[in-house]
């Protein structure tokens, strides 16, 4: 392992899924960390991250994690995330830094102010912005992150060096790292990511309560599935997403029952030249997203 490349002696991954293996596996692979231990509750999951290679030791004792970590990852559902900082503020050695990989961020900073106390200002919170619907470390990509955005949220009182490290972890795999305050991130988040999640179930939930469903089932639309996708993700990560930023899932899901209700009455009125200008100025938008996507790679 070149010395150049390194930037951490020991990580500790806290939730060793999906996010959490692919970071440690991808990190293991580009030689910036001597050693990753990682943490869960499920043995064979932990045994499938160290088969794979992802990390060079695994437990279920929190403490005999984190205690020695120079940088400890919190890679679980955000509601989990949050119930950990105290048990995990517990174990930190001096100067360690903590970061995670919530979809939500107001509510994740705000439990890690009242909790962590000293340790507060060596918290960073991260946002991956990549992902699949399947989860677990046998899930787990090195390439997962390249090319994808990662929002840091600091607080004021972040320490300096502690941002640093955490933008250098996750450029060391690939990722392209913007800061933005919470109310921010939790906003665009929610309307880009939480609310297509609440549309997908409410159309999987709408026609599971047809009658009829074998014929829906035998038919569905190519259409249906696409839009269905992110359906398949992990519930309890999603219920705890909705839930840690639920003020503002809310208030989008009002909005969009709005421009629905606004839809159907165009196409209860027949109303033709409408609905076309209005496909034409979604096809436009939707085309102008994909292209600055692909461009921001």
């Amino acid at each position: 392992m070149s010395q150049q490349n390194k930037i951490l002696e020991t990580l500790a991954v806290v939730g060793v899924g999906l996010i959490g293996g692919s970071l440690a596996g991808a990190l293991k692979s580009s030689g910036a960390v001597e050693r990753i231990v990682g943490f869960g509750r499920n043995p064979e999951n932990l045994q499938t991250a160290l088969d794979r290679g992802f990390v060079d030791s695994v437990t279920t004792d929190l403490a005999e994690a984190v205690s020695g970590a120079d940088l400890v990852l919190l890679a679980t559902p955000v509601g989990t995330l949050v119930d950990l900082f105290s048990q995990v503020g517990a174990y930190l050695k001096p100067g360690a830094i903590l970061t995670d990989a919530g979809s939500v961020k107001g509510h994740v900073v705000d439990s890690a102010r009242v909790t962590l106390g000293s340790h507060f200002a060596q918290f960073v919170a991260a946002h991956p912005i990549a992902g699949r619907e399947r989860s677990g470390a046998a899930a787990a990509d090195i390439e997962l992150f390249r090319n994808h955005w990662v929002v840091l949220t600091p607080s004021v009182e972040t320490n300096a060096r502690a941002i640093e490290t955490v933008q250098q972890m996750w450029e060391c795999v690939g990722a392209k790292v913007r800061l933005m305050d919470t109310v921010t991130h939790d906003r665009i988040l929610g309307m880009t990511s939480h609310l297509p999640h609440a549309v997908a179930y409410a159309l999987v939930a709408q026609l599971d309560a047809l009658e009829g469903i074998e014929d829906y089932s035998s038919m569905t639309a190519g259409g249906f599935l696409d839009i269905t996708r992110v359906a398949s993700s992990d519930p309890v990560m999603w219920r705890d997403i909705f839930i840690h930023n639920a003020d503002i899932t809310a208030d989008l899901i009002a909005d969009h029952q709005a421009v629905l209700k606004r839809l159907e009455e165009l196409v209860r009125n027949k109303n033709a030249d409408e609905l076309e200008a209005w496909f034409e100025s979604a096809k436009k938008l939707r085309s102008e997203l994909k292209s600055a996507k692909n461009h921001s790679k």
